[in-house]
């Protein structure tokens, strides 16, 4: 392939590690290859068209100060860490994949391969990453805001008794009324100071929060396929199978007819 030299494009892939040849032992690339390699990027990297790093393939661009002033992620377990080492960057713990500019960074393995879709995609259409995605068995594109965990499992992380209790009630009641004041007072809150607490420990404000359960069940019971979509509307609290219909296709980029026709397999 050629490339022209304003137009290359580099991908970064979590390090290699070598055994030992005596004892065993795993260890990292030589520091004078990881100079060498950093030094390059630092010279090159800005000539780039386009940047792309995989998982912890962004500690690599961060050492070459090419995530300086960017908003980038990596995999939620070493987030915490590239913030700290480089505070120049803007880490974001939970999401699938993230683009500022012509940098691209993504979570875990399978976040590159949504990631990969959606360069596919920006560069010779979505029928091609459509044919590219039926190859892998895979879904044709998860946003790169999606979150990196399920909203159940993200709602692990409170630390206030109060909030965890109304995130464990919640999802049982999605088809019902959850305004923030009804949410307050069930946990025994103003209005005001369980808007402020729910959004320091999650991240979020009550009502995005709640959406994002409602999506998720309503994505649950469309791979399911039991019923109707707008069964599965009140079900999951949208008010109507219009309503639903946006959120998904805002959240996804698919309709709800296309959501199912990927996620839900037919009894044999």
């Amino acid at each position: 392939m050629r490339h022209h030299p304003a137009q290359q494009r580099f991908l970064l892939r979590p390090a290699r590690r070598h055994r030992h040849p005596d004892r065993g032992q795993r260890r990292t690339r030589p520091p004078a290859a990881k100079q060498g390699a950093t030094a390059w990027l630092a010279a090159h990297g800005p000539k780039a068209r386009r940047l792309v790093s995989i998982c912890t393939g962004a500690f690599v661009l961060a050492q070459a100060g090419l995530l300086d002033g960017r908003r980038v992620t990596t995999h939620w377990s070493r987030a915490a860490m590239l913030a700290e080492r480089f505070p120049a960057a803007d880490v974001s713990a939970n999401e699938l994949w993230v683009k500022d500019g012509p940098l691209y960074t993504s979570a875990g393995v399978t976040a590159g391969i949504d990631l990969t879709l959606a360069l596919i995609e920006d560069d010779i259409g979505a029928p091609a990453a459509l044919e590219v995605a039926r190859g892998l068995v895979v879904f044709l594109r998860r946003p790169g805001g999606q979150a990196q965990f399920s909203v159940t499992l993200a709602a692990q992380q409170a630390k206030t008794p109060a909030i965890r209790a109304l995130q464990a009630w919640l999802p049982e009641h999605l088809a019902e009324d959850l305004n923030v004041q009804r949410l307050a007072d069930r946990a025994a809150m103003s209005a005001r100071h369980f808007a402020r607490v729910f959004r320091r420990e999650l991240g979020d404000t009550p009502a995005a929060y709640v959406q994002r359960l409602r999506l998720e069940q309503a994505r649950w019971m469309l791979e399911d396929g039991s019923w109707s979509i707008e069964r599965i509307a009140a079900l999951s609290g949208f008010s109507d199978a219009q309503l639903m219909r946006r959120a998904l296709k805002r959240a996804l980029g698919v309709s709800p007819g296309q959501y199912r026709s990927l996620h839900h397999a037919p009894p044999a």
